[in-house]
């Protein structure tokens, strides 16, 4: 009769978190809302657009940055009211 040296099974050596169930809301704010996230990527998916162009015009790095930084900056409000 073979014995099995390994009875039980081993003890974890990290045991789980006991799961919430049910409750459905999520344990962390989070750091911004889906409005936000799409206004902000919006404006800057605009001010890259807007300074690349502008760098193809005048192949001038400040002026694209400066181009860049203000239509992110003029679209933020725009978009904030359209999107909302």
């Amino acid at each position: 009769m073979s014995r099995d040296p390994h009875p039980h099974s081993p003890i974890p050596a990290r045991p789980e978190p006991p799961a919430t169930a049910g409750t459905g809301t999520p344990s962390e704010t989070p750091l911004l809302s889906v409005h936000a996230a799409v206004v902000f990527l919006t404006a800057a998916i605009i001010g890259l657009v807007m300074g690349g162009l502008t760098f193809l015009h005048d192949k001038s790095v400040p002026a694209a940055v400066t181009a860049g930084l203000g239509s992110f900056g003029i679209s933020v409000p725009v978009l904030h009211k359209l999107i909302g």
